[in-house]
């Protein structure tokens, strides 16, 4: 077919148009053009298990930690070391270019490439993957007494404490002069040296090997991403070329996790008690890979990496990770690195991601991973406020101090002259004008800038205190501000905002606020990043939640004006208890796997009242019931990988020798992402109690679901294993295509219960979304299994060939898909027609079918201007799907992220399936199907083609009908053609 160029235009400004800033911010936030990450073939040290001639194995055992300092691992690193400069020779690319290597936890390396050299480098031998380095960001007073750790009978009773184990902190580093880090409290030294460390103290701007001791021992830094030192200097000016912490939000996860017992907390001139770690014998190492404050920085994935990489070999016992990360891809190159920190005896903890309560927001999908949701604890600081028309409103506020009577205000309405009334009600920075609001109390709206910056504002502007109000749900939060001010939720806060946009004089009151007893803790985060996990409908995130709201830790004084703790929130903050509660653990079961030890925790969590398992995963964190549980799950590298190869998600297709379906993986949730009529699933535990024992089991079915255990009991000898089976079958009470919750539990005699939670959705049929082949003519097949008993017939449709429009488009120097919209600069339009009746419309680009090495994204909008989808990889490889679209004429925009020159010649493919079988071409054949449904049952359906031209790609579709109705669709893709 020729090609045909239907550009509306290449540089018209289109104001009308404009994309979601999730989608733009989520392209912007996971690629950058400078620095790749290359993944090689052989197994970094944590898992090799030999091989190479001369270099014997050196994955340690069970139990043991990586010889970091033997000879095998010294010899099999610089191997890796020799492997990498072959591949970069290979592709005639200077090893000065090489940023990093990685041996430990990922055999590869980072490098600053051309997108020509990374295409290179991506056909060299031994190369799995060359991908784009992606930019992060990072995402207690009473909890130690709210976790039971001080309880009579409690872990910190009996010892557990985290001695003899370390925690790396990866995170954006730390400040050594805090005393939850001191070696030496009361003047006495309370830490002796640590033996089996390998780590070390990187010394750089205002951080010299002293600052570490007995206690922090050890901290480096990591830049390269962001250029090393030139690129840290000329973007954050004020940050440290150092381990040492700018931000505070490192030293509040270290010391979260491990901070020393009892450390007085002094604020303002307020003492609000001591601070905990949740293991404070436990040793700390910090590794700075995040950079800048709050969100004008971030995290690099190349440094995470290298720091994941450094830290096993220092020879740490947990990572904490309060960074967020991927939510689909368990070969992110960081997901990756914690797979083989596992097999080192590493436990993982990472925080579940801010972006709740919306559903499918969770981020670090992979299942070696421990991922962390955030609730309440019981401490609730409060305040109330008193209006003039005698409401009162109870919000959070960490402020002692009161106010008389004061003129209330919205800032919208103060605001100065040269300022938008959208900036001034976020209080943004000099947007209030000092003569309406001096002496007044200022209601500012929360969003977009921090919260303690809109009381700053207040301040500045002569303002007296400040209600902060959330114009739309999420959390509230006592944070420390430069006004007396108060929280107050969405309710809260339009009904404050309708009293003073009333007839008539408003004022407010605060009252002193105080700290109180939260009977109704633990309670979700509204900010708690949700599930269903969109990597995958088998398993089942968060896994766990724990206290992640208002937590005192230490900071950075330059971070938090001058104060040495302070009060933060976030899934950050619920990550390092995780963390730190695993070495609690790990004092009690010195032997046990990561695996074990995350099990141990997620069974004998507890129900968290208002939230399901998709907000939780298996409930809030009890620490004491953790250490002696009935039954564990255990996993290991070789069970990850199988897992992985079950998802048809490996770069490693060597290592699929045994996949299994995502839902087998033993770990101690159940998750069925399609449940159509009839799923077994396989689990086997471990006797982790004190001897020989019987146990039996129960279970609370999933709605409409019916759910049989074999065996339902077992008498097991301690450390003995034993598998088991569950076999779900839905009923006639089952609702397809929605979620239902259920649990599974064990009970051991004498009433020790281990739990699982279970999650499964009923569909009326599974089967694959795509299948593709190629040629003028062929064949295919594809298995369909079925939920439902009744009618049932399969209908070809298409297929459709392709339209192509070849087009061009400039590059965008703002690399903003937004800004380049509304100049025209870096963005080319083009007309999609999509017809009545279409059951599947496609626009696609395709990196062979550009000029260059182009990084080209892709947006679509309806004939409305709404916006449909969007694509945007580190490549020019983009796809958005639309099933049943509206018709109408579509404009697809073609976006110059990087080109490799200062435009790309690319070619645009688009194709509309047609909903009616019927419609010609025909090209697509039904060879057989089966003409019924049985529930559970699994059929073939076949099919051909023939006919199709070459040098163009087919698109078509085979529909699953019950009668009438058309129950979904498998795509089918035909590619007969050569760029």
């Amino acid at each position: 077919m020729p090609a045909t160029t239907v550009s509306l235009s290449t540089s018209a400004q289109t104001d009308d148009l404009d994309v979601p800033e999730e989608t733009s911010r989520g392209v912007s936030d996971g690629k950058i053009v400078k620095t790749y990450i290359v993944t090689m073939a052989d197994e970094p040290a944590a898992t090799y298990e030999g091989g190479t001639a001369g270099i014997p194995a050196t994955a340690p055992d069970t139990g043991e930690k990586l010889a970091t300092k033997s000879e095998a691992v010294t010899q099999y690193r610089d191997f890796l070391n020799t492997r990498h400069n072959a591949a970069l020779r290979g592709a005639s690319v200077g090893q000065s270019k090489k940023i990093y290597d990685y041996t430990v936890t990922v055999n590869g390396f980072a490098a600053d490439l051309s997108g020509a050299e990374a295409a290179r480098l991506q056909r060299q031998p031994g190369v799995l993957s060359v991908a784009p380095d992606t930019i992060y960001q990072v995402d207690t007073i009473t909890t130690p007494d709210f976790l039971g750790l001080t309880a009579p009978g409690g872990a910190w009773s009996r010892e557990f404490k985290g001695g003899n184990t370390v925690i790396g902190v990866v995170d954006s580093g730390i400040w050594p002069e805090n005393p939850s880090f001191s070696d030496t409290i009361d003047g006495k030294l309370k830490y002796g040296r640590f033996e089996r460390w390998n780590g070390t103290c990187v010394t750089g701007e205002q951080f010299n090997s002293t600052e570490c001791n007995n206690k922090l021992i050890g901290a480096r830094f990591y830049a390269a991403g962001w250029g090393g030192q030139a690129g840290i200097e000329k973007q954050f000016p004020y940050e440290y070329y150092s381990p040492r912490d700018a931000d505070g939000h490192g030293s509040h996860t270290a010391s979260t996790a491990a901070g020393n017992r009892g450390m007085p907390v002094v604020i303002d001139g307020t003492n609000y008690g001591n601070a905990s770690g949740m293991a404070p014998r436990a040793r700390i190492a910090a590794y700075k890979v995040c950079w800048g404050r709050g969100g004008e920085g971030g995290c690099f994935g190349s440094d995470s990496v290298a720091a994941i990489d450094q830290a096993v070999a220092d020879g740490v016992d947990a990572i904490n990770f309060s960074i967020s990360g991927t939510s689909t891809n368990f070969l992110d190159p960081v997901e990756l690195a914690f797979l083989r920190a596992t097999n080192a005896g590493v436990f993982v903890a990472a925080s579940a991601g801010n972006s709740g309560p919306g559903a499918a927001t969770v981020a670090h999908p992979s299942p070696w991973i421990t991922t962390v949701a955030a609730s309440t604890h019981d401490r609730k600081a409060q305040a109330t406020l008193t209006t003039g028309d005698g409401k009162t409103y109870t919000g959070a506020s960490a402020q002692k101090s009161g106010t008389p009577k004061l003129d209330l205000v919205y800032a919208a309405d103060v605001k100065a002259a040269s300022a938008s009334a959208a900036d001034a009600a976020l209080c943004d920075e000099g947007t209030l004008d000092r003569a309406k609001v001096a002496g007044k109390m200022v209601l500012c709206d929360r969003g977009v800038i921090a919260r303690t910056a809109k009381s700053m504002t207040v301040r500045d502007a002569g303002g007296k205190a400040m209600v902060l109000g959330n114009p739309t749900p999420n959390s509230i939060n006592a944070d420390f501000h430069f006004v007396p001010t108060i929280h107050v939720d969405v309710e809260a806060r339009n009904a404050i905002l309708a009293y003073i946009q009333a007839s008539g004089p408003s004022t407010g009151q605060l009252a002193p606020g105080q700290t109180v007893k939260d009977e109704t803790a633990p309670l979700t985060a509204a900010f708690s990043s949700r599930g269903p996990l969109q990597a995958t409908g088998d398993l089942l995130k968060p896994d766990i939640t724990a206290p992640g709201v208002d937590v005192f830790a230490a900071v950075s004084p330059d971070g938090y004006f001058g104060r040495d703790y302070d009060l933060l929130s976030g899934t950050s903050m619920s990550s390092p208890h995780m963390a730190g509660l695993s070495l609690v653990l790990k004092s009690a079961h010195r032997t046990w796997s990561p695996a074990m030890l995350k099990s141990a925790m997620m069974t004998t969590a507890y129900d968290v009242d208002d939230a399901n398992a998709f907000d939780v995963g298996s409930g809030h964190v009890d620490i004491n019931r953790a250490i002696g549980p009935a039954l564990v799950y255990d996993a290991g590298v070789a069970d990850y990988f199988n897992f992985l190869c079950g998802t048809e998600d490996t770069t490693e297709p060597a290592l699929c020798a045994n996949p299994i379906d995502p839902s087998n993986l033993n770990q101690p949730n159940i998750a069925i992402g399609e449940l159509a009529g009839k799923q077994t699933v396989t689990r086997t535990v471990t006797n982790a109690g004190g001897g020989t024992a019987r146990f039996s089991v129960s279970v609370q079915e999933p709605a409409g679901v019916d759910v049989i255990v074999k065996p339902s009991s077992f008498t097991l000898p301690k450390r003995a294993t034993q598998t088991y089976t569950v076999t779900f079958t839905t009923n006639d009470d089952a609702a397809f295509d929605e979620y239902a919750f259920g649990e599974l539990t064990w009970t051991r005699e004498g009433g020790r219960t281990v739990n699982s939670d279970i999650v499964v959705k009923p569909v009326e049929l599974a089967a694959p979304d795509e299948v593709s082949g190629e040629g003028v003519a062929g064949s295919g097949k594809f298995d369909i299994t079925f939920g439902y008993t009744g009618p049932y017939n399969a209908r070809a449709h298409g297929f459709e060939p392709a339209t192509q429009q070849d087009g061009n488009v400039k590059d965008d120097p703002t690399n903003d898909i937004n800004t380049a919209l509304r100049t025209g600069v870096g963005v080319t339009f083009h007309r999609v027609v999509v017809p009545a009746g279409t059951l599947h419309t496609r626009v696609s680009l395709f990196d062979e079918y550009t000029d260059g090495n182009d990084d080209l994204d892709l947006y679509l909008f309806d004939g409305a201007g709404r916006f449909v989808g969007g694509s945007g990889s580190g490549t020019s490889a983009e796809q958005v799907d639309v099933a049943n679209p509206t018709a109408g004429t579509y404009t697809a925009v073609v976006h110059g992220w990087q080109t490799d020159g200062p435009d790309a010649n690319y070619t645009l493919f688009d194709w509309s399936v047609p909903a009616d079988p019927a419609d010609p071409p025909n090209t697509l054949k039904i060879v057989s199907a089966p003409t019924a449904a049985v529930v559970g049952e699994t059929e073939t359906i076949e099919y051909k083609w023939k006919g199709l031209a070459v040098g163009n790609k087919y698109l078509g579709a085979v529909s699953h009908n019950r009668g009438a109705e058309r129950i979904d669709a498998t795509l089918v893709s035909v590619d007969n053609d050569t760029p």
